[in-house]
């Protein structure tokens, strides 16, 4: 059964995907290296050089994304024609939509016409949901990745499930997923073991072979792992024997249930964001051999729907803008954070306050949204490559700033750098000098400020908050001039900014008569 079954896929949706796939990863610089013997730098100042001579692959049109469980498909469906979503989501800008999770193979049954309700399911998802689920994506722009279940082996059924979907959404669905984290069926008793990437493939060609039957060139994406460990492995047979428009995995920083307990300070440490580069090197190795893009289609702070006093603070939103960054630089072609618009506490970038509210849609903005707004400008950039050093004098000890410096550019040499300062609130202030270069103008800084890493509320950006509408307007951005091609921009510490540059604009000539 290995490598038949590949249907042909939709020729906008594999234009749209392919102009994504990464071939130059643009490095995100991470360590200060230490100034020289004898010589001591002045309390957390940093030199910021930036490489323009390499730069890596556009940011995707729909990069930034949200994924659901399955189980809220009908919930967020019903958003597309009341509540705030559809205002949240514009303001964003275009993005992917993602349904699956473990709810998808576990509880989640399609039921239609032709279809009994499956008596595992504790809900069911069936036509009038898909086609809620188009209204929403017509009016935000938005695209839909869709997860069918796998765990409850049912071809057939999975089969009229994306011919609805198809018949929905149109244009407007991306691809398919088949099975949430199938790497784990095994361990959680849905298949016998050992369980392996082989045995996934064979069950994937038969799926295939029924969604083909009914809807020829639907694109596929997978294998949706629960983490870059097994990629070398599942990835690399999805792309050889199934060729997927859209290579998917997860990625969770923490663990729920990690010995010592997550914390706050773990989620921002550079050790974290080490590992990070390193599972992000996993993923985009098999992508860019096989010359097909990868989506981290599902993440955010804490696996298991998160740690209350971890994701649900400003902590999450430092580490998301971070994160999201990290991924547009290793070429990714985009990112959906996970939430549940019913659990505040955990881990979501858009919740309800109220049960009535969740039953009205709405929705408020959670401090991972701001995470994502921080970052919705760098679409269509492309990444630089960036190096660090300590500011040196010969007065003050030698910090080494917990810091992230992730450079962009744009259409018109606009240049755009990421600065997070992931140092606890007691530290000193930073001061980033950034060389960006000749021929550019004054800077404009963009914050993302909280009263503290574990603040819950209280989040801006640009001064401003998410209003209770769901749209955001910056206040008045802060300008820093530039000085022989180097901008210098003051930083607390646990806060971020969003700094641009622009080569002057041509004076206007006056047409005289």
């Amino acid at each position: 059964m290995h490598g038949r079954h590949t249907p042909r896929r939709r020729a906008g949706v594999r234009r749209t995907l392919a102009a994504s796939a990464p071939l130059v990863a643009a490095s995100l610089a991470l360590a200060c290296t230490p100034c020289a013997a004898g010589a001591q730098p002045p309390p957390r100042a940093v030199s910021v050089q930036i490489d323009s001579s390499r730069p890596g692959r556009v940011v995707a049109h729909h990069f930034l994304g949200l994924s659901f469980e399955a189980a809220a498909l009908s919930r967020i469906a019903s958003f597309g024609e009341r509540g705030d979503l559809v205002t949240l989501l514009r303001s964003l800008g275009p993005g992917v939509l993602r349904f699956g999770g473990v709810t998808a193979d576990q509880n989640v049954g399609w039921t239609d016409a032709a279809t009994p309700a499956p008596s595992w399911a504790s809900s069911t998802i069936g036509p009038q949901d898909l086609q809620a689920l188009g209204v929403l994506a017509r009016r935000t722009g938005w695209s839909v990745l869709l997860t069918v279940g796998m765990a409850h082996y049912e071809p057939l059924a999975a089969a009229r499930e994306v011919a609805a979907a198809h018949h929905a959404l149109g244009t407007h669905l991306l691809a398919v997923e088949i099975g949430n984290e199938p790497d784990a069926y095994g361990r959680h008793g849905f298949r016998p073991l050992p369980w392996l990437a082989q045995g996934y493939d064979e069950e994937v060609g038969f799926y295939r072979e029924a969604i083909a039957a009914l809807t020829p060139g639907v694109p596929i994406a997978g294998p949706d792992v629960s983490g870059s460990g097994l990629f070398a492995a599942w990835g690399e047979a999805e792309a050889l024997a199934q060729q997927p428009a859209l290579l998917t995995g997860h990625h969770y920083p923490l663990g729920c249930a990690s010995v010592p307990p997550p914390a706050i300070p773990t989620l921002l440490s550079a050790n974290t964001r080490h590992r990070e580069s390193g599972s992000l090197h996993a993923y985009m190795h098999v992508a860019k051999v096989n010359r097909i893009p990868l989506r981290i289609d599902e993440s955010n702070s804490v696996s298991c729907g998160g740690v209350a006093g971890i994701s649900n603070t400003f902590a999450s939103a430092l580490w998301a803008a971070g994160y999201i960054a990290e991924t547009m630089a290793a070429g990714a072609s985009g990112i959906n954070l996970q939430g549940n618009p019913a659990n505040c506490p955990g881990y979501t970038p858009l919740c309800a306050s109220t049960p009535a509210d969740l039953d009205a849609g709405r929705l408020s903005a959670r401090p991972d949204w701001y995470g994502m707004l921080l970052t919705r400008s760098l679409v269509g950039t492309r990444p630089l490559r960036a190096s660090l050093a300590c500011g040196c004098s010969t007065t003050a000890p030698a910090p080494v700033p917990d810091l992230v410096a992730q450079p962009f550019i744009g259409p018109g040499r606009n240049l755009q750098i990421v600065l997070i300062d992931d140092e606890p609130p007691e530290s000193a202030p930073l001061t980033a000098t950034l060389h960006v270069g000749a021929g550019y103008g004054p800077a404009r800084v963009l914050r993302m400020a909280a009263a503290s890493p574990e603040a819950t509320d209280g989040v801006t950006l640009g001064g401003r908050a998410v209003d209770a509408g769901g749209s955001w307007h910056p206040g008045r951005l802060e300008h820093v001039g530039t000085r022989a091609g180097v901008v210098t921009v003051p930083l607390a510490p646990s806060t971020a900014a969003l700094v641009t540059v622009s080569p002057p604009s041509p004076p206007h000539r006056r047409t005289h008569r």
